[in-house]
């Protein structure tokens, strides 16, 4: 076969795997997550001996292939498919498209092309006994239900579309356990990041996390994440008895001693939090998550001893300690965010507020200033660092002008998040604090116009930005928000 002939069959291979469903062709590519973080993370769950391995194996295959080790992707792939025979015989066929998808793409990287065409071929012969089949794929529960865990562990910006994935997997098949964690899980993540209150009989993630262990009584994972739900609803009896079992059920799985220590720090028994997380780590060492809650169990021993006035003396032990928990909460973090500068975010922020209270301002503004420079960059992630920035403008550099700018960037990203109402709530307090100062603060004026133009109060509105006109008449942006108001009358 000549030069060009191979190149042409490689270009027509090339077309029939970009019709496949399986992690090559779905939206996280290697410029959008951290490789070695997520390696890492698929190899503590295989570790951990966590269900449906087969699924951490798919995905492990595809990063090494990212990483440019295709022997070893092929490995995983073999793992994968012996997993799928043995524990699900009956439906292997329907299990195995994302994985005979992955062999063909990690064959095409090899070159073997004659190999990633004997996959097409198989997934043709599979894909013909459903009716939405296309050639080479068919969208089936399994194929949504992978794609959707693929997506969960990719960071925030895809937790969107892997919701909408696991709701389509549950439309065919409403029962399926698996798919139930998994929506369960995203949605339990989304009502995180969500600024809007819950009750515990409106809220999605407790009626389908009760769902799941409705399904699977011994589900520990659902345990632990519905207890946290229930102790945000202040049902602490009752989360507090699932945190127990759960633990007495899987002790040693990470992802449920993790959880239960996060639980234990909102509860207050911060020691408890440790142990159990010092005891996760041990199991799953590279563990970003497991870092960063340990840090967050220092600092909330740091905010509490910082109240105690002894803190400040240098003579006094206090003084000693809140330097030795400043050093842990640093150490922490850090190790949480370094495998993953573009993924954990709110790590990188929890290391620049230690730093900030450490007097170390010009660390703290770097990492600001390098993380609002980042390409790709999620909403709501952007929206933390505007905020935490005008935190720290407001707090540390006492500037309420340059807070102010970066509340309002801030409040520019629409999002219903904690974040979005905390720079709408700190523009508010500044704003009225500068006018009882100066009533004369035209910018003041504007930025309450623009609270109220954001709640819908009209009328109050205009009056503000009339009264900044009458001290900046010429500012565009106020005659327009003015113009835009009396029109809308």
């Amino acid at each position: 076969m000549t030069s060009a002939q191979s190149n042409t069959q490689k270009d027509l291979l090339k077309v029939s795997l970009d019709w496949l469903q399986c992690h090559f062709t779905w939206g996280p590519q290697k410029e959008n997550i951290d490789l070695d973080d997520m390696k890492y993370r698929l190899q503590d769950l295989i570790q951990a001996g966590v269900k449906y391995q087969a699924r951490s194996y798919n995905h492990l295959a595809f990063v090494n292939c990212l990483q440019g080790n295709c022997e070893e992707a092929i490995q995983n792939l073999k793992e994968a498919e012996k997993i799928l025979r043995e524990n699900h015989e009956h439906e292997f066929e329907r299990r195995s498209i994302i994985t005979y998808g992955n062999y063909a793409w990690v064959y095409y990287h090899m070159g073997q092309l004659t190999e990633a065409q004997s996959y097409l071929d198989k997934l043709e012969m599979i894909c013909k006994q459903f009716t939405d089949g296309s050639q080479y794929t068919a969208l089936i529960p399994e194929v949504y239900g992978e794609k959707g865990w693929s997506l969960l562990k990719c960071g925030r910006k895809y937790y969107e579309e892997a919701k909408e994935c696991f709701e389509k997997a549950l439309e065919e098949d409403p029962d399926d356990t698996e798919w139930n964690v998994g929506y369960a899980t995203v949605l339990f993540r989304l009502e995180g990041f969500s600024s809007t209150p819950e009750s515990g009989d409106r809220s999605q993630s407790v009626k389908r996390l009760q769902r799941v262990l409705e399904l699977d009584p011994d589900d520990s994972v659902a345990m632990v994440l519905l207890a946290l739900k229930l102790q945000e609803f202040n049902q602490n009896e009752e989360a507090l008895k699932l945190v127990e079992q759960a633990l007495q059920k899987s002790p040693d799985l990470p992802y449920v001693t993790r959880y239960a220590a996060k639980f234990y720090r909102r509860e207050g028994d911060v020691e408890k939090a440790v142990e159990l997380l010092k005891k996760a780590l041990e199991i799953t060492p590279n563990s970003t998550f497991i870092h960063h809650q340990i840090g967050l169990c220092y600092r909330k021993k740091l905010f509490q001893l910082i109240k105690y006035p002894g803190s400040k003396d240098p003579r006094n032990a206090a003084f000693q300690q809140k330097a030795e928990l400043i050093k842990l909460c640093k150490y922490h973090f850090e190790k949480a965010f370094e495998p993953r500068p573009l993924t954990f975010i709110c790590a990188q922020l929890d290391f620049a507020e230690i730093c900030s209270l450490n007097g170390e301002y010009l660390k703290a503004e770097e990492i600001y200033s390098n993380l609002l420079k980042l390409d790709d960059f999620h909403p709501d992630n952007k929206q933390a660092v505007y905020a935490q920035f005008g935190l720290y403008e407001m707090h540390h550099k006492r500037s309420e002008s340059n807070a102010i700018s970066y509340f309002l960037e801030g409040l520019k990203i629409q999002r219903d998040t904690v974040e979005w109402q905390l720079c709408r709530e700190n523009l508010r307090k500044i704003a009225t604090k500068q006018i009882d100062r100066n009533p004369r603060d035209s910018k003041a004026f504007g930025v309450l116009g623009l609270l109220h133009q954001l709640d819908g109060e009209k009328c109050e509105a205009i009056e503000c930005f009339e009264k900044a006109l009458e001290f900046d008449c010429d500012n565009e942006e106020y005659l327009s928000a003015l113009c835009e108001l009396r029109l809308s009358i």
